[in-house]
């Protein structure tokens, strides 16, 4: 595969998302995923499912700032 001088290889093309994993539950999401959790916790990114989500919902919003709710 060939570049043209000073671009990249990945200029104009289009990759596919990486399938995200729940931190939690190790659960691997297929395709789309509008009810998964997102979180950054130390300076990590961390996805959770839609089961691990509301499983957790009182954990999760005890973590937030009162601000929040």
């Amino acid at each position: 595969m060939t570049s043209h001088p000073g671009g990249s290889d990945d200029e104009g093309s289009a990759t596919e998302p990486e399938p995200l994993v729940c931190a939690r539950c190790g659960f691997r999401a297929e395709g789309s995923r509008p009810t998964w959790t997102f979180s950054v916790e130390d300076g990590a990114r961390r996805h959770y499912c839609e089961t691990c989500s509301r499983d957790n919902l009182r954990a999760i919003e005890g973590r937030l700032d009162s601000r929040w709710w």
